[in-house]
């Protein structure tokens, strides 16, 4: 049986073909900071990602907090280390559940331990692969992607619309809580942009104290279709 076509005609049936056009339709997840993401955030990413056809996962970066291991004071009335990482580890297997294969950014959060362990002259070799210790085997780890020309960073040591003009390449980026935004730069033969995602944190947990005087983060997540179309989702709270 022949799979039936709606009747659709102009703007309409232009709209359809866009939608459904073999492309790469990118949900970037911000920062989650787990075990401290904000409660009904997966949900709203997963609506998202139905909601425009995505085909393809990224979290950029920051996935775990690893507040236990900073390098700055930590809340004495806090988890301890196995603690944190087994709640983390709980809350990481609901993300999986929804998005089996992603690639995932590494953040400064995500690599305190090899921090640490780097501190400790622990060799590499010693240390358990990210997958293998959250228990995430279709995710992909690294510090860069590219997807379609787009490059996506973390985003230590630049805000999106500046790395965007230094790289000469349209960039998307995390790691900045307050921002979510997509700038664009056009120039006589190339235009490019630079998004920050907005992140996903509850910043009433205690793993947040120290952005207690900071602006309010902003909770969304960033689209981006193709390498030629991005823009921002914020969350409805």
């Amino acid at each position: 049986m022949r799979e039936s076509r709606p009747r659709l005609k102009g703007k309409i049936l232009k709209a359809y073909n866009n939608i459904i056009k073999k492309e790469n339709r990118v949900l970037v997840i911000g920062d989650t900071h787990e075990p401290f993401c904000l409660k009904g955030y997966l949900d709203f990413c997963k609506d998202t990602y139905a909601k425009y056809n995505c085909n393809k996962v990224v979290f950029i970066g920051d996935v775990l907090d690893n507040h236990y291991s900073s390098y700055h004071e930590t809340d004495a009335d806090g988890l301890s280390g196995g603690q944190e990482l087994d709640l983390a580890i709980g809350k990481i297997k609901k993300w999986t559940k929804a998005f089996p294969v992603a690639d995932v950014l590494l953040g400064n959060h995500d690599i305190l331990i090899m921090r640490k362990a780097q501190t400790s002259a622990v060799p590499k070799k010693w240390i358990k692969d990210y997958k293998d210790v959250l228990e995430t085997p279709g995710w992909n780890y690294s510090h860069r992607i590219e997807i379609d020309g787009v490059a996506y960073v973390h985003g230590i040591g630049s805000k999106a619309h500046i790395r965007s003009v230094k790289d000469m390449q349209s960039t998307v980026q995390g790691h900045h809580h307050t921002d979510c935004y997509v700038q664009w730069k056009v120039g006589n033969n190339a235009k490019i942009f630079g998004m920050q995602t907005g992140c996903g944190i509850d910043k009433d947990s205690y793993a947040m104290a120290y952005s207690k005087w900071f602006p309010k983060p902003a909770i969304g997540v960033g689209i981006v279709i193709g390498g030629h179309t991005a823009f921002n989702v914020l969350m409805d709270l």
